[in-house]
């Protein structure tokens, strides 16, 4: 059985390391911030230290068997109710997965501190928020250049073909995902849409100055889709 010190020290070490995870929610204003984490974490470990130590004295009784990890189990899907509520549907984008995520792995960690897994509970601390803040510029690079991005031209009627663009974008031509053609709302001009995947927008850019340097097009926007 422990003593108190020890268990005040464990739920005082889940509540920090519940914390750093939480201060990285915060910082973003996600609902499920800093006091949400800290509680997740605190909670799951006091869990465990009922799971683990909370039967002591009924376990003297003759006949009696427990499963001190049953009590814990439950912490794993019990936190997905809560990681539920932090997942939002804006349009056709789901928010919130990371929150939840993190959410989930908090709770693990407070499980962890709770059954004296210090080195195990601490590391898995450093590298949750090493993937929140480290992980983050790289994946925000990646999808920026998966992002489609779209140009509107106004050029003269007939004036513009795929073969015309392909000239204009050369090598970047294989990224062209699609190209409409329709009348322009001036007499004699046509609109066309064109956008492009896995292209930086800078390359767009450059795509974009050389089609206004067509003596055909009239003028280029940029559109997001």
């Amino acid at each position: 059985m422990l003593g108190n010190t020890e268990m005040v020290a464990r739920l005082v070490l889940a509540g920090a390391l519940g914390s750093v995870i939480g201060f990285e929610r915060e910082r973003l204003l996600w609902a499920a911030g800093l006091r949400t984490h800290m509680l997740v974490c605190v909670g799951a470990c006091l869990i465990m230290l009922v799971s683990a130590f909370g039967f002591a004295d009924v376990l003297s009784a003759d006949k009696v068997v427990l499963d001190p990890s049953r009590v814990a189990a439950q912490v794993v899907s019990g936190i997905g109710f809560l990681g539920a509520g932090t997942i939002l549907l804006r349009g056709e984008v789901v928010k919130g997965l990371t929150t939840a995520a993190s959410l989930w792995a908090v709770a693990a960690i407070g499980l962890a501190i709770g059954g004296g897994l210090y080195v195990a509970g601490i590391a898995t601390t450093i590298i949750v928020v090493g993937i929140l803040a480290g992980v983050k510029p790289i994946e925000e690079q990646w999808r920026g250049r998966m992002q489609t991005r779209s140009l509107l031209l106004i050029v003269k009627r007939g004036a513009m073909s795929i073969e015309t663009l392909h000239e204009v974008t050369g090598e970047r031509a294989s990224r062209v995902r699609h190209f409409m053609v329709k009348p322009g709302a001036n007499e004699g001009e046509d609109e066309v849409t064109i956008s492009f995947v896995r292209l930086s927008q800078t390359s767009v850019d450059n795509i974009a100055k050389r089609l206004r340097d067509n003596p055909a097009v009239i003028d280029v926007k940029r559109t997001n889709e």
